[in-house]
């Protein structure tokens, strides 16, 4: 997967800290909050975060930026809270100059993202929230020994995070993700080292422990589009689902997945782009405005390359380190994107309208 131009500055928070911002694409803005395991320099080449950038930033100006002491963000910081969080995104905003966008929160950027369009329902035309949570762990009424738990695996981040084995940092990648690939694991442990340090890391989790936006959900005025999935091993589902009914008039899509966050190889991830580009505007019209020209994933483009090059779905697996039946599903999602019956007619096709370029 090529990874798109970007454009990176920074800008200053309330308090003083910098920050980190990056933007690709073109067309309207599509703004995210932030979320603890970013880089903005390396999320668009990593195994684990590339197809986000490139995918939501195909129809838009896609936003994103470092959290405080993450990624190309001041690393050495005074305050990591809530409302920290929340200041950086209204000082991003700011800075830009934008005036009405629509909103992305995943995971703890979920939080963010709805304290924010509470606070600025004027600025909010549309909310997307993935994997979120109304409350954290230590909002649920937990249990003496998920509490000491918890505690536990703040010490282990503090402690063992920064090590140059990755034995401490599987357990939180265990964490997130249940269903990954060798290398898929690897890119997330990777973004894990490079992007905090324990320390850091562990002021993070202590904050997502105490989420609760149990007020500020229901001032949420703007349409909002609530993903999360069935099998989530880091936030429940049901956390998802009364999240999504805390919202007024919020639509709520479950996934198929056992990951927190969808990986490009699984069946959830072109589900959740449907659902994402039919919400937004800025992407519904810019599909309109070409005639029906169809929209494919970047990694669909990459299969279906490989189909005219006359490769098995065997070596196509074997070459982009998939499975034989991911790449099965692939390509049954461009015959239907394409409406062709063969790999042969969706071949044509994709050259015809010069998706592969």
């Amino acid at each position: 997967m090529r990874a798109p131009q970007e454009d990176i500055r920074f800008c200053t928070s309330k308090d003083g800290t910098r920050l980190a911002v990056a933007s690709v694409g073109k067309g309207p803005p599509l703004v995210k909050a932030a979320n603890w395991l970013t880089h903005v320099e390396r999320d668009r080449n990593n195994l684990f975060t590339r197809h986000w950038v490139a995918e939501l930033g195909r129809h838009h100006r896609y936003i994103r930026y470092d959290s405080r002491g993450c990624g190309l963000s001041d690393r050495e910081v005074g305050r990591i809270s809530m409302e920290a969080w929340v200041e950086d995104l209204e000082a991003v905003v700011d800075t830009l100059g934008l005036e009405r966008f629509p909103l992305v929160g995943m995971s703890q950027g979920a939080a963010i993202a709805i304290n924010y369009a509470a606070r600025h329902p004027g600025k909010v035309s549309h909310l997307v929230l993935y994997g979120g949570c109304a409350r954290g762990l230590l909002k649920r009424d937990p249990s003496a020994t998920a509490v000491e738990a918890a505690h536990a695996m703040l010490k282990a981040a503090e402690l063992g995070w920064g090590s140059d084995s990755s034995s401490f940092r599987q357990v939180f990648i265990s964490q997130l993700l249940h269903d990954a690939t060798a290398e898929q694991q690897r890119a997330l442990d990777e973004v894990q080292r490079l992007t905090i340090s324990g320390a850091n890391a562990a002021r993070f989790m202590k904050e997502v422990f105490g989420i609760d936006v149990r007020k500020s959900a229901p001032k949420v005025r703007c349409p909002t589009l609530v993903f999360h999935a069935k099998e989530d091993p880091c936030f429940p589902f049901e956390e998802g689902r009364l999240l999504a009914s805390l919202i007024p008039n919020a639509r709520f899509v479950p996934l198929d997945s056992k990951n927190h966050l969808p990986l490009e190889t699984e069946a959830a991830w072109p589900v959740f782009l449907a659902e994402l580009r039919a919400f937004l505007p800025g992407a519904s019209a810019e599909s309109a405005g070409a005639g029906e020209r169809p929209s494919l994933t970047a990694r669909q483009v990459q299969v279906l390359r490989e189909v005219g090059l006359g490769h098995t779905d065997k070596q196509i697996a074997q070459k982009l380190s998939l499975s034989p039946r991911t790449v099965e599903m692939h390509v049954a999602n461009v015959l239907r994107a394409l409406k062709c019956r063969t790999r042969a007619e969706a071949v044509r096709r994709m050259t015809e309208l010069k998706l592969a370029g």
